[in-house]
């Protein structure tokens, strides 16, 4: 088994009224957030997945089921803490995580520190340890023309 391993996650979720939007375990000042079972936070979910698959482990999905009425409003980062939990057990540390935000708005960054800081957290990081970026894909497709967001992620795990 390799001492190094890539994990890559990927999320979307649609922008609906009525909703909080969470990014990176923020609560913004938005008009409209993520859908979702849990606070529907693509960027924790992507990096969950992402440290998921670098361990070799099943899919958020699959630990999280959105049938489960446990995480009806779950926070995504004490998602990702469990998630993460359970990299370590199978024999796996954090090197680094980069997690990318596509979509038109919000602005991430006034939040990015605050949103690093939170995903370090929840994997026992340094906040150096986690990159928290945006794009947009100039008005193209679904995050282009404001109907959700979507999140990508890749995480670096070495074996303890």
């Amino acid at each position: 088994m390799a001492d190094v391993r890539v994990g890559i996650g990927v999320d979307a979720h649609a922008l609906e009224d009525g909703v909080p939007l969470v990014l990176g375990g923020v609560a913004l000042d938005h008009p409209r957030g993520l859908a979702g079972h849990s606070d529907g936070d693509v960027l924790a979910h992507a990096l969950t997945d992402a440290i998921l698959g670098a361990a070799g482990l099943e899919d958020i999905g699959a630990l999280f089921p959105s049938d489960d009425e446990r995480f009806r409003g779950a926070s995504s980062v004490e998602l990702l803490r469990e998630a993460y939990r359970q990299v370590r057990e199978a024999g796996y540390e954090l090197v680094n995580a980069d997690v990318v935000l596509i979509g038109e708005e919000p602005r991430l960054a006034p939040h990015r520190d605050a949103m690093r800081a939170n995903l370090a957290a929840a994997l026992d990081a340094d906040a150096a340890q986690v990159a928290v970026r945006a794009t947009t894909t100039d008005r193209l497709g679904f995050t282009g023309r404001g109907e959700g967001l979507a999140a990508q992620a890749v995480a670096l795990l070495r074996r303890r």
